[in-house]
């Protein structure tokens, strides 16, 4: 089975090219959450100038690093003054502790900064989570909203040690000798104005490369538990192609971020380690214009022990955890782009059937324009310029002689072959509840579902069977009275429960499209589609399911093995190639041969038309069950005559999932349908 997103977006959930976004682009989205964090700090002005005020005494230690060294120097050793000497280094040992209590201080301000913007987070995703029912609302309170808060507070922490460092560095340096500010200040500056040009780059490709992580992790935490599912319906070419490409746009995100992080370490080579050798460099110069000793070698603790490592700090913290901070608030912001204002789809045409004009109004469910199918470059069309508009609400049956096309046809309606020409256009109704159950058709439930004859079944609970196609745990009581429309209340008693486990190999080929049918009724489609999915059943189960289908609103499409399931149908179509019928049953009675020839097959003496009260309730043996060759007694294909190219697809998993596979039994051309 397989369970589609809805038609107006495409399966991988993005907008159509041309759309437009309702909410704020990404640059927008950036500029607002600038210019919130400018009102949040205007809105602390107090706790920012405390802030400021603890710093300065960051401020002065860093001026007497260097200072007090070269007055040591100078005035003290070089001079022999000894104890002038200790004196200075005692006064730069005084800043140190000065300069820790400072430090002390600082922190009780950043608490004081980050902890309210933290309360502020947390209530609007509560508030959004309660509003919109947000699905990612316990991701973001425990995790983004926490990573908003530990980075904010290295931020402010980096930031501030960096300016305040670097004014005491400066500072000193003028105070020792002018010269010394004219060799450090211009290559400081331009590490500095150089990395400053990367935190737009970086913070864009840091968000291309989260996204990209979040999207691998998501696909391999859907795949890993499904792979033996994935293995018994041959679908490993189709999840490694899907998985494969999901990591190279990890690995491409992954070097573009590698790349600009090239340039952060240019950066701080030129704005931190390059002072070091123009000092060095231009020693001799320095010393003949008027620099004493001990102030060249305070100009390099200045450089050594304040501003390289202060750099170095502003730009890994503000390089790595401002990305992350900008990427986060922005996945905080309260507006999230919803597609909108894109192109509208091209009205349904009004086609033509191979029995005439389809209906005018409201599109059709289902339409098919020109429709063909061929399974190869040179192999004839299965399907050739098929023309067809099944109304919403339509209770269709498919027959024709065996191989002519119809399970391609619903694998195509399914979305699983793609056609050869034409196209399939399915269009969802409105909500419209069935005396049942809902089929709302609406985000969160599937558009269409297939079941095709060889019922898939794993191992687990039966309610985990009959809820696969659900994006939430089915309600008991929903649940229930699915399985008393369709007839697996007995089944469901024997087994004990929807909380009993499955045995997939010793269930009947019966009891097992049973349990297949139920949870395509759950999965509240507006579009079944029924490949003989009823052909174990007898007649009398087979009837009750068509009807409960029928019952429950929507457009039901089956693919009859019974003359009991055209007469059940409001619209029967007849495939026979080109020369394709479509009509009502007594319609079809009266001009088409075929149509009556498949009767009479169908009847208990051969070319003699069954008359509808003598078929509705005779009973009738049921197709014998393939022979079973999975190792949990499970096919999860139909049988000999499926193609090995793996373009059939028999799907079951959950919404939007779709596993494919080939036949691996036989490798000859499409056939039994």
């Amino acid at each position: 089975m397989i369970g589609n997103p809805p038609a107006d977006l495409p399966p991988g959930g993005e907008p159509p090219p041309g759309a437009r976004l309702s909410g704020p682009t990404t640059s927008e989205r950036h500029n607002s959450v600038h210019r919130r964090g400018l009102r949040f700090l205007r809105a602390r002005r107090r706790v920012v100038g405390r802030l400021a005020a603890w710093s300065v005494l960051e401020t002065a230690q860093t001026f007497l690093t260097g200072y007090a060294l070269a007055r040591a120097l100078d005035a003290g050793f070089l001079a022999g003054r000894v104890d002038v000497g200790l004196g200075w280094l005692a006064a730069a040992a005084v800043a140190v502790v000065v300069g820790a209590y400072g430090t002390g201080r600082v922190y009780g301000a950043v608490a004081a900064l980050v902890e309210p913007l933290r309360d502020r987070l947390v209530r609007h995703v509560v508030e959004r989570g309660v509003r919109d029912a947000d699905r990612g609302a316990l991701s973001r309170l425990t995790q983004q909203v926490e990573i908003a808060r530990d980075t904010f507070a290295g931020l402010v922490m980096v930031s501030r040690s960096f300016v305040f460092t670097a004014a005491g560095a400066l500072i000193g340096l003028f105070s020792l000798a002018p010269p010394l500010l004219l060799v450090v200040a211009p290559p400081l500056a331009a590490g500095v104005a150089l990395f400053a040009l990367t935190l737009r780059p970086l913070t864009r490709r840091q968000e291309a490369f989260l996204v990209a992580d979040e999207e691998l992790a998501a696909q391999l935490g859907a795949v890993c538990p499904g792979l033996r599912d994935i293995t018994a319906a041959g679908a490993e070419d189709e999840v490694a192609a899907d998985a494969g490409a999901r990591i190279a746009a990890e690995q491409f995100a992954a070097r573009s971020l590698a790349r600009w992080g090239v340039v952060r370490v240019v950066a701080l080579t030129i704005g931190g380690q390059l002072p070091i050798v123009l000092l060095l460099a231009t020693a001799p110069w320095l010393l003949a214009h008027g620099v004493t000793p001990g102030a060249l070698v305070g100009a390099l603790a200045y450089v050594t022990q304040s501003l390289l490592p202060a750099l170095q700090n502003l730009i890994h913290g503000l390089g790595t955890s401002g990305s992350r901070l900008a990427v986060v608030l922005r996945r905080l912001a309260p507006d999230t782009p919803a597609p909108t204002d894109a192109p509208a789809p091209a009205p349904c045409p009004d086609t033509t059937s191979a029995a005439g004009s389809a209906p005018h109004g409201p599109p059709a469910a289902v339409t098919l324009s020109s429709l063909t199918f061929a399974y190869g470059p040179a192999s004839e069309p299965v399907i050739d310029g098929l023309d067809l508009a099944v109304p919403h609400g339509t209770h269709l049956a498919i027959v024709g002689p065996s191989g002519i096309g119809k399970s391609t046809l619903t694998a195509l309606v399914a979305g699983l072959l793609a056609p050869t020409g034409g196209s399939v256009d399915i269009r969802p109704a409105p909500d419209s509840p069935g005396p049942d159950l809902p089929v709302p058709g609406r985000p969160g439930h599937p558009v269409r579902v297939l079941i095709p004859q060889e019922a898939y079944v794993f191992t687990g609970t039966l309610a985990e069977n009959l809820g696969q196609l659900r994006p939430a745990p089915v309600p008991e009581r929903e649940l229930l009275a699915a399985a008393e429309a369709l007839g697996l209340s007995p089944l469901l008693d024997r087994l004990g429960g929807p909380t009993a486990e499955v045995d997939p190999g010793a269930l009947s080929s019966g009891e097992r499209q049973l349990i297949a049918l139920t949870r395509a009724y759950l999965a509240r489609a507006p579009l079944a589609l029924l490949d003989e999915a009823t052909c174990h059943l007898d007649p009398a189960a087979e009837e009750r399911v068509e009807r409960a289908f029928a019952r429950r609103g929507g457009t039901l499409v089956v693919v009859a093995h019974r003359i009991s399931s055209a007469l059940r149908a409001d619209r029967v179509l007849v495939m026979d190639g080109r020369r394709t019928a479509y009509g009502s049953h007594d319609e079809l009675m009266e001009r088409s041969p075929l149509y009556r020839d498949l009767v009479g097959a169908w009847s208990p003496s051969s070319g003699t038309p069954a008359a509808p009260a003598a078929h509705r309730h005779r009973p009738e043996r049921s197709h014998p069950a393939l022979p079973l060759r999975d190792p949990d007694g499970v096919d999860a294909v139909a049988g000999a005559g499926l193609p090995r190219d793996r373009r059939h697809v028999v799907a079951y998993g959950p919404v939007g999932q779709m596993e494919a596979s080939g036949d691996l039994r036989d490798g000859g051309t499409l056939g039994g349908q």
